[in-house]
C-alpha cells in the first residue's frame, strides 16, 4: 500500500561515520513548525494537505527483515448510504441493559414506525439507514410499557411505563469514511458518528443474546468456576476501525468475572469459604453461625447491586440487593399492610414457605423489602463489582483461563466469527450494507535489529542472545556494599539457621559474579518474632545492630517474608520509601530457599540499581542520538493511575520519570496527587522541571560536563494511558504546553518529540504457518495495512512472548521535528532494552515502565492507618466523611532525600533507611 502522506524517502539518510541520524531540521508533515512548542499549537497540515491531529506520517519504514503475519483484523466493506442519527432520551434510573431491552420493546410496540429497526447503544445514541417519522419537529416522546413476567404475586400487576424521547440530530453521508481512509478527509464528528453507527450495528445482535460490557459480549457456554462465588466467562471483543485504505473489524478474545448463578445461600457460602481472613459462615437447617460485623461489611461490598429473583413472589423482574439486616429473619420485624407487626420468619411460615435458616440475616431489596437469603436466586450473567478483590488463587485461575497460545487464540477468534457472531445472519448488519470477511488479514511486517547491550567494558553480548541465556556478565557500574543486614519475618522452623546460611552464601556468590563488592561479608541477621509489631521500629533496630557491629549503618537490608505477608510488605514499602534511607530487597522465603543461580541473578539486577549502580547500557547507531555529546538528549516517561471504580473521593496519582545520564540508563522520578480519574497531568510543568533540574545537576556534578553541554538539545516524552480521543487535548491543552513552559522557565530549548504508548488495544500478531505455536519475534513492527490512514503511528512487539499470545504496543507520534519512521521505531525498540530489572527486552520503553511502577507505589506514601482509605481493596467507610484532595496532598509524604535520586521505583520490592552519603 503506497503512503498516504509524504512519499517514502527510500530509508533514512546516512551521516558521517555511518550513523543514521534524526533530521534536526525540516518541516513536520509540511507544517511550518520550529523546535519549540508554543501555547497555541498550529495545524499539522501544510497547504493542500489534509489536517491531522498528530504528526503526519513521514513515510513507511524499510529497515529489517520482511515477515508475513496474520492479524486479528477482518476487512469490512460498506455500501455508501445516508445514516440518520438520533438522540434517545431514556430514564436515568435504569441500567444500560434495562435501557437496551426497553428500547427493543419500544420498537416492537410501534412496528409501523420502526421498520427497519434502529440500532441503539444502550445509553443515548441510535442510528438508522432510513429516517423515521417523528413529526414536524423531528422529535417525539413514546410511552413504553415494560411488562412484568412470571406468575405468583406479580401476576395482574400493572406494567411499568417509561417515557423515551427520540430526537433526530443529523444525517451522515458515509462517503466521509471512504474519503478518510483514502487520506482525503480530515477527522471530524461525522466520521466519528459513522463509525459509531457501524460499531453499534455489528454489536446489536450479540448484545441482545448475551451479557455485554463496553465493546465485548460474554458467552455462558464458555466459563469456569474460580471459587468465592465467581466465574470467569470468555468474551468476544469487536470494533470497527479505519486503517490505511479500508475499514476493518478488530476481533479479539476477552474475559471477565461474573457472579455464579443459583441460590444466594450457596454464593455466600462460597464467598466466605474462599476468604482465609474471614470467619466461615456455618449454616445447617435449624442452626446458623453468622460471621461478625466486619465480615458482614465485606459481604455487603461483594453483594451490593447484585440482582436476584425472589421465589416467594414469582416476579420475573430482578431486584437489586441494597443492604443486609442486622438481625436474623426470626428477629427482624416489619409492619404488614393490615397494620400487624410480624417477624420475617413468621411471615414466610404464614404463606407456606417455612425457612430452613430462620436465624440467618436477610437481604434488603429495593428501598426496604427484607427477604431471607434462601428465598433469593442469583440471576445469570451479572458482572462482578469492579472493585471486587480477587485472591491469588482466583487471579491465577483467571490468567490460566484467559491465556491462549497464538494458534489457539486465532482458532478461537475464527470459531467465534463462524459460530457465535455469524455476521451474515444479522439483519442489523445487512440493513447498514456491511459485509465482513471471515478470514483474517495478512499484512507485511518487518523484524528490526535489536541494539547491542554492553555490561562491563569486557563483557559485551548481542541483546538477542541475552534473551535466551542466564545473566553471567559483570555490571557496567557495579556498586560496593559496605555492610548489610537481613530481617527474617518467616518462622525459624520454616526458615532455619542452615537455610539462612545457604541464602547468605548464595547472595555473596551472586554478587561476586556480577562485580558487586561486599566489604563486610557477614551480614547482621535478626529473626522478627512479632510480625504484628511496628515494622519501622523493627528495621531501625536491625540498623542499630549493624552500627554496633561495624560502626556504620547498613547499605542494604534483605527482608525475608512468608507467603501472603501483604500488610508487612506494604508497611516495609512505606517506611522505606518515606522515613528511612537504606535500599532493601524483599524476598519470599519459599522462593529464596535453595534458589538457583538465575534467581539470584535477577535479584542482583534490582539490588545494583537501587544502590546507584548501572547494570548495562544499550549501544547501537540509533542510541547515538541520545548519547551524542554535542546534542545531549533526555528521555521522559509519564503515567497516571486512577482509583478503583465506585471509590468515593480518592485521588489519582501521577508520575514523571526521566533519564539523567548520557546513556539513558539511570532515571529519577517525581510523583504527585491530583483529582481522581483525570487523565491529564495537572502538575506536569513542575514535575518536568524537577526532572530537568536533576538531569542538569547530574551532568554537572557526576559526569563533569562542560557548561555548554548541560542542557538537553532533544527531549523525548513518552506518555502512557492516553486514549485516541484525548490526543487533541494532549497537544493543545494538556501536556505539550506544560513541557514547553517547563523548558522555557529553565532557559532550555530542546526539540520536543511526544509519543503516546498504548497498551490497552486489541491488535495482535500471528505468524503465518505457525506450526510451533510461537509468538511473533521481538522487534516485529507493523506500520502499514492496519495503522492510521494519515498519522504517524506503528505497532511494535518488543518482547519475547513466553506465555499466551503477546500483545504489542501501539505508538502514536503526536509531536515531532520530522524524524523518519525507521529512526523512531528503532529508538523505541532500543529503549525497551534498558529496563534495569530485566536482562531481556520488555514490552514498552523503560521510562514508561518506570512511570507505571512509580504510580503503583504512590499509594504507599501515606502513613499506614491514616484513615484515608488507600487500601487496595477497601472503600471509604460508610458514614465517614470523604477526605478532600487537599487532605490527600497534606498526607502524601515525600521520598526520603537520600533515596529521591536513586531508582527506588524500578520494582516494588524496595524501601529505605538514612545513610550518610551523597544524594547521587
Amino acid at each position: 500500500m503506497p503512503p498516504r502522506a509524504a512519499p517514502n524517502r527510500g530509508g533514512p539518510r546516512r551521516a558521517r561515520g555511518g550513523r543514521t541520524p534524526f533530521a534536526s531540521e525540516g518541516r513536520r508533515g509540511g507544517a511550518g513548525r520550529g523546535s519549540q512548542l508554543g501555547a497555541n499549537i498550529p495545524s499539522t497540515a501544510a497547504p493542500n494537505l489534509v489536517p491531522t491531529i498528530g504528526v503526519r506520517r513521514p513515510g513507511f519504514g524499510t529497515a529489517g527483515r520482511p515477515l508475513m503475519l496474520e492479524v486479528n483484523s477482518f476487512e469490512l466493506k460498506a455500501e455508501e448510504n445516508n445514516i440518520a442519527h438520533y438522540d434517545a432520551v431514556t430514564p436515568d434510573n435504569l441500567s444500560g441493559k434495562r435501557k437496551f431491552v426497553l428500547f427493543q420493546h419500544l420498537q416492537n410496540e410501534y412496528p409501523d414506525i420502526f421498520t427497519p429497526k434502529l440500532v441503539y447503544d444502550g445509553q443515548k445514541m441510535a442510528y438508522s439507514t432510513q429516517s423515521i417519522n417523528l413529526g414536524d419537529q423531528n422529535a417525539r416522546q413514546f410511552n413504553v410499557a415494560f411488562p412484568r413476567t412470571g406468575g405468583g404475586n406479580a401476576a395482574g400487576r400493572e406494567p411499568q411505563v417509561y417515557g423515551i424521547t427520540l430526537v433526530k440530530v443529523a444525517t451522515i453521508n458515509t462517503e466521509v469514511l471512504r474519503r478518510f481512509v483514502d487520506g482525503k478527509q480530515a477527522w471530524d464528528e461525522n466520521i466519528s458518528n459513522a463509525l459509531m453507527a457501524y460499531n453499534i450495528a455489528i454489536r446489536t445482535e450479540p448484545n441482545l443474546q448475551n451479557p455485554y460490557r463496553g465493546r465485548s459480549f460474554y458467552i455462558h457456554a464458555d466459563r469456569q468456576n474460580i471459587g468465592g462465588g465467581l466465574e470467569v466467562w470468555r468474551g468476544i471483543f469487536q470494533s470497527v476501525r479505519p486503517v490505511i485504505g479500508r475499514l476493518v473489524v478488530n476481533i479479539d478474545l476477552s474475559a471477565t468475572t461474573m457472579y455464579r448463578e443459583g441460590p444466594l445461600v450457596r454464593l455466600i457460602n462460597e464467598f466466605y469459604g474462599n476468604s482465609p481472613d474471614l470467619p466461615p459462615l456455618y449454616m445447617v437447617p435449624g442452626h446458623v453461625r453468622f460471621p461478625p460485623q466486619y465480615a458482614k461489611v465485606r459481604l455487603l461490598r461483594f453483594l451490593r447491586n447484585l440482582r436476584v429473583s425472589v421465589c416467594s413472589t414469582g416476579e420475573g423482574r430482578p431486584r437489586a440487593i441494597n443492604g443486609l439486616t442486622t438481625n436474623g429473619a426470626d428477629a427482624e420485624f416489619f409492619d404488614t399492610r393490615e397494620g400487624a407487626r410480624i417477624s420475617v420468619a413468621d411471615y414466610f411460615n404464614q404463606i407456606g414457605l417455612p425457612l430452613q435458616y430462620p436465624s440467618a440475616i436477610c437481604v434488603v431489596l429495593g428501598k426496604d423489602a427484607k427477604v431471607p437469603l434462601e428465598m433469593c436466586t442469583v440471576l445469570r450473567g451479572q458482572f462482578a463489582n469492579r472493585d471486587t478483590h480477587l485472591g491469588p488463587n482466583q487471579v491465577a485461575d483467571v490468567l490460566k483461563f484467559a491465556t491462549k497460545k497464538p494458534v489457539e487464540r486465532m482458532d478461537a477468534i475464527k470459531k467465534g466469527i463462524q459460530v457465535t457472531l455469524q455476521f451474515g445472519q444479522s439483519n442489523y448488519i445487512a440493513q447498514f450494507g456491511l459485509t465482513i470477511t471471515e478470514q483474517p488479514m495478512k499484512v507485511k511486517a518487518r523484524i528490526i535489529d535489536p541494539p547491542n547491550i554492553r555490561y562491563s567494558d569486557t563483557d559485551f553480548r548481542l541483546s538477542i542472545m541475552l534473551r535466551f541465556s542466564r545473566l553471567d556478565k559483570k555490571f557496567k557500574v557495579p556498586v560496593t556494599i559496605q555492610t548489610w543486614g537481613i530481617a527474617i519475618y518467616e518462622s525459624s522452623r520454616r526458615f532455619s539457621a542452615p537455610i539462612l546460611q545457604e541464602m547468605i552464601t548464595a547472595f555473596q556468590r551472586a554478587c561476586a559474579r556480577v562485580g558487586i563488592n561486599i566489604v563486610n561479608v557477614e551480614p547482621v541477621t535478626r529473626y522478627i518474632t512479632n510480625p504484628q509489631g511496628v515494622i519501622e521500629t523493627q528495621l531501625r533496630q536491625l540498623g542499630v545492630d549493624c552500627i554496633k557491629k561495624y560502626k556504620t549503618p547498613p547499605h542494604l537490608l534483605l527482608v525475608v517474608l512468608p507467603e501472603g505477608a501483604n500488610e508487612i510488605y506494604t508497611a516495609v514499602k512505606h517506611c522505606g520509601d518515606v522515613t528511612m534511607g537504606v535500599a532493601t530487597q524483599c524476598l519470599i522465603a519459599r522462593k529464596c530457599t535453595r534458589a538457583k543461580d538465575q534467581y539470584w541473578a535477577n535479584v542482583m539486577l534490582k539490588v545494583n540499581v537501587k544502590l546507584g549502580g548501572i547494570n548495562s547500557i544499550s549501544e547501537s547507531g540509533i542510541m547515538d542520538y541520545i548519547t551524542d555529546p554535542a546534542n545531549p538528549a533526555i528521555v521522559i516517561g509519564a503515567d497516571v493511575i486512577h482509583p478503583p471504580p465506585h471509590s468515593q473521593g480518592r485521588p489519582s496519582f501521577t508520575a514523571v520519570v526521566g533519564s539523567v545520564d548520557s546513556n539513558a540508563a539511570k532515571y529519577v522520578s517525581t510523583s504527585h496527587v491530583q483529582v481522581g480519574r483525570r487523565e491529564m497531568i495537572v502538575d506536569l510543568k513542575e514535575m518536568v522541571k524537577n526532572v530537568l533540574e536533576k538531569y542538569k545537576d547530574y551532568r554537572l556534578h557526576m559526569e563533569k560536563k562542560a557548561a555548554e553541554h548541560l542542557n538537553p538539545k532533544r527531549l523525548f516524552f513518552f506518555r502512557d494511558g492516553v486514549s485516541e480521543g484525548e490526543f487533541d487535548q494532549v497537544l493543545k491543552q494538556g501536556q505539550c504546553p506544560c513541557i514547553h513552559y517547563a523548558c522555557e522557565e529553565l532557559g532550555m530549548s530542546p526539540k520536543i518529540t511526544l509519543i503516546v504508548v498504548g497498551k490497552r488495544h486489541h491488535n495482535q500478531m500471528f505468524p503465518s504457518n505457525n506450526r510451533e505455536n510461537k509468538n511473533a519475534p521481538a522487534g516485529t513492527v507493523i506500520d502499514t495495512d492496519i495503522t492510521h490512514p494519515l498519522e504517524f503511528d506503528f505497532i511494535l512487539q518488543s518482547h519475547e512472548g513466553i506465555l499466551g499470545t503477546s500483545r504489542p504496543a501501539h505508538y502514536s507520534v503526536l509531536l515531532d521535528v520530522r524524524h523518519y519512521a525507521d529512526a523512531m521505531q528503532a529508538l523505541s525498540y532500543a529503549l525497551c532494552h534498558v529496563y534495569a530489572p530485566a536482562c531481556r527486552s520488555v514490552s514498552i520503553p523503560a521510562p514508561v515502565y518506570y512511570a507505571d511502577g512509580e504510580c503503583a507505589r504512590a499509594k504507599n506514601r501515606f502513613q499506614p492507618g491514616d484513615q484515608l482509605g488507600m487500601s487496595d481493596t477497601g472503600t471509604q467507610a460508610s458514614g465517614g466523611a470523604v477526605p478532600d484532595l487537599e487532605a490527600y496532598k497534606r498526607a502524601y509524604k515525600p521520598i526520603n532525600i537520600i533515596q529521591e535520586n536513586r531508582m527506588y521505583f524500578v520494582v516494588s520490592h524496595l524501601f529505605v533507611l538514612p545513610l550518610p552519603c551523597s544524594n547521587w
